[in-house]
């Protein structure tokens, strides 16, 4: 083989077990740290993984039942031209559908039940378009001008004991002036249907009605704006500030990263805390490494003597012990990296095999949004944690390899 004398050396001190106990020992020292680097990046990849799936869950359960841009005035008047305006999202081929709404705020009673909820009146031919949880809703074709019908989430619908044909009563805020003071503006509505969105913010809190009936209601005299829905969720920022300018001042757009910037911020933090806390784990087993080398320095006193003499240079005994450590560094990284995918695309499958053997439900679906454990591997994640784990191996073969260019021949040689 023509591979430089430092490559052969270096990955023959790593595999080298035999020659008596401490060289042995040397070698299950040197696997440990291969093991350890490895379950450290399998276990990083893992975690970031299930919160990137979590984070998908919940954004498409939200996105489900908001629009992915809202288009509205500053001043809350009516968009009374909203076809216009409609038509102009729609010339942008990143827009694959548009909707007028009109979104207010009011009080939900059933009996003594009440609930604070948010109202949004849709045109039912146009809202399939922009909210895939309208697609879905039962309910939705039988909401008609004057109809007087509504749409309830789940939830609500529990909270409140409401069922399909029930009656409700809504309390619009404001209310109407009359001799004896100011009335609050009720109205009764009957239960067309019961919606699912999947996100228990709109589950509990959110009630659909038709457009038109809305806009007579709350008397916004007209629709509230137009919705939009994109190919691409992530365009979003882009098509806002591409419309913006041709809309004028007096408009105002807002897209779905907006629409609850706490939490996504939130889950931003918590995965470098997440990422930063295991990367812990990966740098305690890189620097195993440095132990491990320190013995086979101590180890190879005699042989390095040797190599000095037949020729060799410091910078290549320096080259033999980091790639010793390097070999260690990437054979553990690549068991990692394919370990924690293996177990990143089949948590799913890992995760309810475990619930089975320990009788516990580790995700019950009467407390959290979903009920299955989510994964979503992410090369923007799996990348940076293959080269962190590299670096780290490799600054941890810094020192032993120092230490072993300073070998003196003479001094190594002299009771052997």
């Amino acid at each position: 083989m023509n591979l430089p004398y430092e490559l052969q050396v270096g990955w023959r001190y790593l595999r080298a077990g035999r020659g008596g106990r401490r060289n042995a020992f040397i070698s299950f020292i040197s696997g440990v740290s291969m093991v350890g680097i490895a379950l450290g990046v399998a276990a990083l990849i893992v975690v970031l993984s299930v919160m990137n799936g979590f984070q998908r869950e919940v954004r498409d359960a939200m996105l489900s039942a908001i629009a992915h841009i809202e288009i509205n005035r500053y001043d809350q008047a009516p968009a009374q031209d909203w076809q216009a305006l409609a038509e102009l999202a729609r010339r942008d081929a990143r827009v694959t559908g548009a909707a007028p709404y009109v979104a207010s705020q009011a009080l939900l009673a059933r009996g003594e039940a009440m609930r604070g909820v948010m109202v949004r009146g849709v045109d039912p031919a146009l809202e399939p378009q922009v909210t895939p949880m309208a697609a879905r809703a039962q309910g939705l074709q039988d909401l008609a001008p004057r109809s007087w019908r509504v749409l309830v989430g789940q939830e609500l619908a529990r909270q409140l004991g409401v069922q399909v044909g029930d009656s409700v009563t809504l309390l619009a805020p404001g209310g109407n002036t009359t001799p004896a003071g100011l009335v609050p503006r009720t109205r009764g509505f009957t239960v067309a249907g019961i919606f699912q969105a999947g996100h228990y913010e709109y589950d509990a809190g959110l009630v659909l009605m038709h457009a038109q009936d809305a806009a007579l209601f709350f008397k916004t005299g007209g629709m509230s704006g137009v919705q939009l829905r994109l190919a691409d969720l992530h365009q979003a920022r882009a098509v806002t500030a591409a419309l913006l300018p041709q809309l004028g001042a007096d408009w105002r757009i807002a897209d779905w990263t907006r629409a609850n910037p706490t939490w996504f911020a939130a889950v931003q933090v918590e995965k470098r805390m997440m990422g930063i806390i295991l990367t812990l784990i990966v740098a305690v087993a890189a620097f195993n490494l440095v132990s491990t080398l320190v013995m086979v320095v101590t180890d190879k006193q005699s042989d390095i003597a040797i190599l000095r003499t037949l020729g060799a240079t410091p910078r290549s005994i320096q080259g033999i012990f980091m790639l010793q450590g390097a070999f260690a560094g990437v054979i553990g990284t690549a068991v990692g990296v394919g370990l924690g995918l293996l177990l990143a695309f089949n948590v799913d499958v890992i995760v309810p095999a475990i619930e089975g053997v320990l009788g516990v439900r580790f995700l019950p679906p009467t407390i959290y949004l979903i009920s299955q454990m989510p994964s979503d591997p992410q090369q923007g994640d799996i990348v940076p944690i293959a080269l962190v784990s590299l670096l780290l191996a490799l600054l941890a073969t810094l020192y032993p390899s120092w230490r072993a260019a300073r070998v003196q021949p003479a001094q190594a040689l002299r009771y052997d």
